[in-house]
C-alpha cells in the first residue's frame, strides 16, 4: 500500500509543479540564461521553470518547448529533471500513461456496467409486462366465459335456447 501513496504523493507534487508553471508563466522570465546554471546544482538550475537540468552532463539548458519531451541529444529521459529535482521525466510518463489507461478502462467499465444493468431492468420489466399481459387475458377469458353462463342461463329462462333458433316461431 505504501506505493500507492507514492503514486498518490507524485501526482499530487506534480500537479503542484504544474500550478505553479502556470502562475509564473504569467510573470516575466528572469534575465539570467539556464547556461549560465551549469556546473551547479540542480536546485539553482530549476528555480528558473524555464530550464531543465540533465544529471548525466550536470548541464543546465532552457526546456525545448517546441517538442514535448525533450530529446536524447538535450539530455536522456531518465537524466532530465524539470520543475523537481527528483522527478525523471521516464517514471513521469510511465505513471501517466498507467493513469490514464487506469481512468479510461475504469470509464469503459462503468459504461459497460451501466448498459448491462440497463439490459437486464428491461428484460425484467418485459418478463414483467409479459407476466401481466398473461394474467389480464386469463382474468377476461374468465370474465367472458362467466358472462356467456349467464347469458346462456338467460336463454333458457326466457325459452331463447340457442340450440333451435326458429324455435319462437314455432310458439306462435
Amino acid at each position: 500500500m505504501s506505493g500507492m501513496y507514492r503514486f498518490v504523493f507524485f501526482v499530487f507534487i506534480f500537479t503542484l509543479n504544474a500550478i505553479r508553471t502556470i502562475d509564473t508563466q504569467n510573470v516575466d522570465p528572469p534575465a539570467i540564461p539556464c547556461a549560465s546554471k551549469s556546473n551547479t546544482t540542480c536546485e539553482d538550475c530549476l528555480k528558473n521553470v524555464t530550464c531543465l537540468w540533465c544529471i548525466s552532463t550536470k548541464a543546465c539548458v532552457d526546456y525545448p518547448v517546441r517538442s514535448i519531451l525533450p530529446k536524447p541529444s538535450v539530455c536522456p529521459l531518465d537524466n532530465a529533471r524539470w520543475g523537481l529535482c527528483w522527478v525523471n521525466f521516464q517514471s513521469l510518463i510511465i505513471s501517466m500513461a498507467v493513469l490514464a489507461g487506469i481512468i479510461i478502462i475504469a470509464i469503459l467499465v462503468c459504461c459497460f456496467c451501466c448498459c448491462k444493468c440497463e439490459r437486464i431492468g428491461n428484460k425484467r420489466q418485459d418478463a414483467k409486462v409479459a407476466k401481466q399481459d398473461r394474467a389480464r387475458k386469463a382474468r377476461k377469458n374468465e370474465r367472458k366465459s362467466e358472462r356467456n353462463v349467464r347469458h346462456e342461463e338467460i336463454r333458457q329462462k326466457y325459452g331463447l335456447a340457442k340450440g333451435n333458433p326458429y324455435s319462437r316461431m314455432e310458439d306462435n
